[in-house]
């Protein structure tokens, strides 16, 4: 198969001042992109603020050969989602594909999660790819082309002890990306998610001994894939983490039908609804 390349392409990403944002500018650099590289240079929980980590990975790309600018705004706000879009504009003339990777953790265990921790992760999460994603639509639709992918979560869908506030934006993303899907098919536009699994600086105090195996670098080529004019592919999501992909999908049961519905007689076919051995896909082609 030829080398996956993107030559004369402008890519975005998104918190890429370290961990999987990097790695995936990196990469794309690698193959031809120009990046912007987006971090607001916060700390874990998203506080701080500093341009340095993405002028470290630019600084990175220029050195190997490649073409990137750093940006610092915040993906939480409309202004920032728009100034991200507008520096790639300004620079570059065109935006190809948005890797929506910025995310913060405020975990806290449900009964103690306060209105602020959950706020704030949705601010950046799910928001900030509003902001990001919705000033970028425009020029994208203009040029008839595009592909973001989504950065979702295993937390969101699947869960996970601590996480109500990151499960509840990550699935959002999952939801957002359907209609945007449907909404962004006529125009060349390609959406897909992702649910990484990989030792960050943010996960690394989740994972201890187990995120040892989990590189980074192993979840980048599903998201180059997903990046490229020839991925055909929308709606997918798919669960990558140390070398193993597999896709995500929403399925539908065949379940009953029943005119007389009552809660009697959904209780006594119960086990029949719940059975998954034949089931519809749902989403994506």
């Amino acid at each position: 198969m030829p080398s996956l390349a993107f030559d004369n392409q402008v890519a975005i990403v998104t918190g890429a001042g370290g961990g999987l944002g990097r790695c995936h500018a990196l990469e794309l650099a690698r193959r031809g992109a120009r990046v912007v590289v987006n971090d607001l240079g916060s700390a874990v929980d998203g506080s701080g603020a500093s341009i340095s980590a993405a002028q470290a990975v630019v600084d990175e790309i220029t050195a190997a050969g490649g073409t990137a600018i750093a940006n610092g705004d915040s993906v939480a706000t409309e202004d920032g989602g728009a100034a991200i879009v507008a520096a790639a504009m300004d620079a570059f003339g065109q935006v190809d594909i948005l890797i929506n990777n910025a995310g913060i953790l405020r975990d806290a265990a449900f009964k103690n999660m306060t209105a602020e921790q959950f706020d704030a992760v949705i601010a950046v999460h799910l928001a900030g790819t509003f902001n990001v994603t919705r000033a970028v639509w425009p020029v994208m639709r203009e040029q008839n082309y595009g592909r973001i992918v989504q950065t979702s979560s295993g937390t969101g869908l699947f869960g996970n002890f601590g996480q109500a506030n990151y499960g509840a934006a990550k699935m959002g993303l999952v939801g957002m990306m359907h209609v945007l899907a449907i909404e962004g098919a006529r125009s060349g536009i390609n959406i897909n998610a992702i649910a990484p699994i990989a030792r960050t600086r943010m996960t690394e105090g989740i994972m201890g001994e187990a995120g040892k195996a989990l590189d980074p670098e192993l979840v980048t080529p599903v998201v180059v894939y997903l990046s490229h004019r020839s991925c055909d592919r929308t709606a997918h999501i798919y669960s990558v983490g140390g070398g193993k992909v597999s896709r995500v999908f929403i399925g539908q049961t065949k379940g009953i039908e029943d005119a007389d519905l009552s809660a009697e007689s959904v209780a006594e076919a119960i086990d029949r609804i719940d059975d998954s051995s034949s089931y519809t896909i749902r989403g994506g082609p």
